[in-house]
């Protein structure tokens, strides 16, 4: 079997290319896929060479770990029948190319303890449920609270925000330095970080990315507060001492989803608790993959772009 895919020869070196499907294994799932959202964290520092040493990285890479797609062949034992829609995270499925992500193709092979059945109804915003789960793992279990600040208002910062609220926690405070990017809040406020002056937070969300904020977030943070950096680094993260150890602050990484952040976060959009309206604002057919990578990423008004691969077929 052959898929369209993108694939990522190099930095800023990206198109939509044919490659061969591994053999599916018995067990194995094919799904073709409907849509794939564009990260503009990971695949980003991928797209402009920038990504720190990771394990399974290299180029060509096929990127992509959004998607949402109908099963079209499946054994008795996965599960699973042709016809089911299904959120699959990225497959290593291709001949000849990295699939560290793996997502952003018409045809992949993947596991069936891989992907997620999902209601057909939810469309593109199906491919939102990573970033959802992302949020959702961030925020959820043990000695962990609820955001009282959070840092960015792009797609994930909305998430946090909308977590937040869902969980009846107070309505989080949310900072944005991109006026184009203020508007769309949904029972919280946005607002420029020069403008607030509170020294109090005791949990601040960070989903900007950005490694120098933490230096500015100390003075925002109450005594014995919680920074948590829920984007992702490129470069070290570093902060002065003083100001860290006045407050007795703590710092802690949020790491990669689970099969159960997916699950709950799935079950919060399926019961309306959690509305993913107004976070795809740019559509384009998967055949505009070069174009619309670069617009994702250089484009503040995009706050999450969708591949439609039902319209490359």
């Amino acid at each position: 079997m052959e898929t369209s895919a993108v694939l990522l020869n190099g930095p800023r070196d990206l198109d939509v290319d044919q490659l061969v499907l591994k053999t599916p294994e018995q067990g194995d799932l094919v799904v073709d896929i409907m849509h794939s959202g564009i990260s503009t964290g990971t695949e980003k520092l991928f797209w402009t060479g920038e990504m720190p040493p990771f394990p399974g990285m290299g180029y060509p890479l096929v990127p992509g770990y959004e998607a949402v797609g109908e099963v079209v062949e499946a054994a008795p034992e996965t599960g699973y029948r042709p016809g089911d829609h299904v959120f699959v995270p990225g497959a290593n499925c291709f001949e000849g190319a990295f699939g560290l992500f793996g997502g952003a193709a018409s045809r992949l092979v993947t596991a069936p303890d891989r992907v997620t059945r999902i209601d057909a109804g939810h469309g593109a915003q199906g491919a939102l449920l990573a970033l959802a789960a992302t949020a959702r793992h961030t925020m959820a279990g043990l000695n962990k609270s609820m955001p009282e600040l959070i840092i960015g208002h792009g797609v994930l910062g909305r998430l946090l925000a909308r977590l937040t609220i869902a969980a009846g926690a107070p309505a989080p405070m949310v900072w944005e330095i991109d006026p184009s990017r203020r508007d769309g809040a949904q029972g919280y406020q946005v607002m420029a970080p020069e403008d607030d002056t509170r020294s109090d937070y005791m949990s601040v969300y960070d989903a900007s990315g950005s490694a120098d904020i933490l230096n500015r977030l100390m003075k925002s943070l109450g005594k014995g507060g919680e920074i948590v950096l829920a984007g992702f680094y490129k470069d070290p993260i570093s902060f002065a001492f003083p100001p860290a150890f006045m407050k007795e602050a703590r710092i802690r990484v949020a790491a990669e989803w689970t099969h159960d952040d997916l699950a709950a976060t799935r079950a919060l959009v399926e019961s309306g608790t959690l509305s993913l309206d107004g976070l795809i604002t740019h559509t384009v057919p998967a055949s505009e993959a070069s174009t619309a990578y670069r617009r994702a990423f250089d484009d503040s008004t995009c706050l999450k772009m969708i591949l439609n691969w039902e319209m490359t077929a």
